[in-house]
Parts: structure tokens; sequence; C-alpha cells
């Protein structure tokens, strides 16, 4: 998920209406100067745009980029994680009996929710019944309607969008099996603003949030607390059926409380602890916002639901793909491709600037000792990091990443990776790939960094990496890739 700071493109996507009222694929263009950025895309084949422009200098790390993002692309993940004989579905050790069920639906949203509707009624054909999901991408379906949201910001359409899960979930019943397809960018394209909040101020106060540094659950506290489908009411809105999430994590620790705000999953968190976020991070959002945080605390709202509540009593849920699903094929890649590969964590969390100066750090104690892995290695990591916004340039965390490593390492055989896998790292670019020589002249690309506008600095460096929008949304991927040290004096 990427954690966008303040940029001068707020991100919409098209869709044009099949015959049947889904969405078939648009390749619209970048639009710059009318605040709109159209992200192009690819459905398949090469995923990194400007891969020409990068390589070959950087082949193995571009390589490690791609294997990740594509072992997480939803159609993988279904074809592997789930099956059908005769009847039966099998999801992980779960298995169900599709007859025994009157209907079998389809609801949920986020990043990858499209795709993975389409690998889904692959799988089950007509025996959908019916289903409706929420995205930024577009795919044609013929027995789920695909609806267009926007990400990272919420939108009207997308609210729209939302209320039709809303009233399909609310159609279930005790006979019907209910499929919740639950992704990252879920918080922002399953948008339903709860009691009198306004869109412009959930947008507003989704702003707010996002630019304010704040860790992904105190952000999600807010979230929830101000929407009518997050933080388990989804799985509320589809009391009595059986529900089944199929879960694509993009946070730390794969929690299902904050994976798409736990549109399924009991929330512990409070309307007294959404207030102390904001007060806690200086979020400054409109005031009907704060009188329906209130009144929630007062009694007058219900709360959200937590985990003895009944509405969960039918629920399970399955993460199927996360961050490990993309270090495992990066690891994979590297290997093969000489490369001694060391996976440091899935958990990297904090300011991508100083997050960056650790990671480097080992990758110069791996150069100059060998220690913990001899060169020519490949550092992996995953996680999610964020950026307290000061300034009022343009980038995303993965480029902040990426600049200040550029800044910190001193050793041409030291290239750093970072990337968004859902290919917009706050901007149109997935994030960026960096030497020591990418931050010349070093007080230039410090004062980037300090201006939040590294993705000024590293564009007119060539360093960014597209890739367009993915089909998919695992959190952050980062390849260090260390050659075998030069002879230097």
């Amino acid at each position: 998920m990427c954690q966008p700071y303040r940029t001068k493109y707020a991100h919409s996507f098209e869709f044009e209406t099949t015959p049947h009222g889904n969405f078939s694929p648009r390749f619209p263009e970048v639009l710059v100067g009318s605040g709109t950025a159209m992200v192009t895309w690819s459905m398949a084949g090469g995923m990194i745009n400007n891969r020409t422009a990068l390589a070959p200098r950087h082949e193995v790390a571009l390589d490690c980029i791609e294997a990740g993002i594509n072992a997480a692309d939803p159609t993988a993940v279904i074809d592997s994680k789930l099956a059908l004989e005769g009847t039966t579905l099998t999801i992980g050790a779960d298995r169900y009996d599709l007859d025994a069920y009157e209907r079998l639906l389809v609801v949920g949203g986020g990043n990858a929710a499209g795709i993975a509707a389409s690998a889904l009624e692959s799988l089950l054909g007509n025996r959908i019944d019916d289903g409706v999901v929420v995205t930024d991408k577009a795919v044609a379906c013929d027995q789920i309607r695909v609806k267009a949201g926007d990400h990272p910001i919420p939108s009207e359409r997308g609210v729209e969008n939302t209320r039709s899960v809303l009233r399909l979930a609310e159609e279930a019943t005790a006979s019907d099996l209910v499929v919740a397809i639950v992704t990252g960018g879920g918080s922002a394209l399953l948008g339903a603003p709860a009691g009198e909040i306004t869109l412009d101020a959930l947008q507003s106060t989704t702003s707010a949030l996002l630019e304010s540094g704040a860790p992904i659950e105190a952000i999600n506290a807010v979230r929830k607390h101000c929407s009518a489908i997050k933080g388990g009411q989804l799985a509320r809105a589809c009391t009595p059926a059986t529900t089944v999430g199929l879960v694509f994590s993009d946070v730390v620790d794969d929690r299902l409380d904050v994976i798409a705000s736990g549109v399924c999953t009991p929330d512990e968190s409070t309307y007294s602890d959404a207030l102390e976020v904001l007060d806690r991070f200086d979020v400054s959002v409109p005031s009907s916002v704060i009188v329906h945080l209130e009144s929630g605390v007062d009694g007058a709202l219900p709360e959200t639901p937590a985990s003895d509540d009944p509405a969960f009593e039918q629920v399970t849920q399955h993460v199927v793909a996360d961050s490990t699903t993309a270090l495992e094929a990066a690891t994979t890649t590297a290997r093969e491709a000489g490369y001694t590969p060391l996976v440091l964590s899935g958990h990297v969390r904090g300011e991508a600037r100083e997050a960056a100066k650790t990671i480097v750090a080992i990758a110069k104690q791996c150069l100059y000792t060998g220690q913990p892995v001899e060169p020519p290695a490949i550092l992996l990591s995953g996680g999610e990091t964020t950026v307290t916004v000061t300034g009022n340039g343009e980038g995303g965390p993965n480029q902040e990443f990426a600049l200040s490593a550029a800044i910190e390492t001193d050793a041409p055989e030291i290239t750093v990776a970072s990337v968004d896998t859902d290919g917009i790292d706050g901007v149109e670019a997935a994030g960026a790939i960096t030497t020591t020589e990418t931050a010349m002249p070093q007080n230039a690309a410090q004062s980037a960094l300090d201006a939040n506008d590294a993705g000024t600095f590293l564009d007119q460096a060539d360093a960014r990496i597209y890739t367009g929008q993915t089909n998919t949304n695992v959190n952050d991927l980062r390849v260090v890739v260390i050659e075998e040290p030069s002879d230097r004096e």
C-alpha cells in the first residue's frame, strides 16, 4: 500500500461500460496540467515500461522486482491457492461443497479486486450467481460486476459503487456462500461515509491522514469509524451467510483488521481511539468528522463490531498473498542469476529515509566484511515505510527510500531498487532504482529529500521505475544488489 504524500497529481482511472454493465479496459494517457493523472497500465507482458532505459546496468534488480510483482498477480495466486474438484471448492485446508448453498455471491474491493474477480470467475464460472467488486483496474467479467473507484483518495463513483457492494451483501441469506475479495487499496476504493459525513469531508480527512506520517493501523482506526463498510461492517452486512475472505495483504504482519481497514474482521479500535489518533498526529479534519466521532464516544452511534459480535461466527478468512509471496519469487530470481539472496525482513516500517540508512548499512557490511552474506549478493525486504510531509514536493515512500539510500552509500558496487507493488508510489512512478551516482550533486539530492521532492530529483536523474498500475498490491518490495568489491584505492 502506498502512503502517498502531497503531489500535483490526483489519480483517476477511466472505464468503458460494456453491454453487460461491466467495465472493459481503457488505456488512458497521462494528462499533465489538468490536475489529473491518467496512469497507463498493462494487463500483461512487460512489467517495467521504461526497462530499456534503466537496463542493462540494473538487469538483475529489475528482474527481481518483476518476479516479485508477477508472483503476487491475483491470477497466479488464485490458480495456486484455490481448487475446484467436482462441486468442492478447496481453499487452504477448508473445503466447501457448492451444492450445499443456494447461491454463491462475490463482494469486495481493492487494487487487485478486479483481476482476482476475473480469476475467480475463470475457476468457478456460472456457479457464481452474482457479484460486485470495486477497483481501479478495469476488468471485464460475466458474472461479477466490476465497478470503478479511485485510489488513494475516495471518489463519488467509488462511494456509489461501494453502496452496491453493501446492498448485495445485505441480500445474502443463511443459505448463501459469500466470497469476499479483500485487497490492498480497499480502504480508499471501498469508500462509504458513515452518518452525516460528506464525501468532501471524507476526502479531506483521508488526505490529511496520509500526509501525517501516522502508521497504517492508526490511519485505519479513523477510517473505520468514518465508514459504513470498514471495521467488520461488510461481514455484518453478509450475516447470516457463510462468508469466506480471500485476502491479498498489503500490510506488515498481515493484520486482517488493517488490510482494507478490516471490512470482514472484528475491530477492537474505538471512536475514542480515532480521536486520539487525530490528536497524537496533529491531523486537522472537517468539523463534521469530529462531531461524528464525538457522537460515537458519547454512545449516540453504535461501535464497529468487535470479536464477540455474532457477525463473525460464519466468517473465515484466508491470506492468499502477501509480501512473502513477492520476496520468495525475488529470492529465486536472485539465486538463478548467480547471487546469494538474503531476505532481511518482510516487516520493515518507519520513516522511509531512515529505514534506507539501515538497509544501506547492512549492504556496506556485506561489501566490506562479507557478513552477513558475501557478495555477489542481493538483500531483499518488504513492509511499509511512511513519509512525514513537511515540504511541498512530489514522490512517495519508495522514492524517498531510494534517494536516501543513494545519498547514504558511497560504494558503486551497491544498487538499491524500491517499489510499491501496486505500481503507484504516491505519483505515477512505482518507485526508483539508484546508485551513489544518482545522488549527484549530493547537496541538491539532500535538498530534494528535505523538501519531500524526491520524485522530481529522481525523474531528472532518469532513476524512476514506471510499471503503470499493476495487477496486485502486496506492499513494498526492495532489492539491494551488492556486486563483488572492485579494486579501489
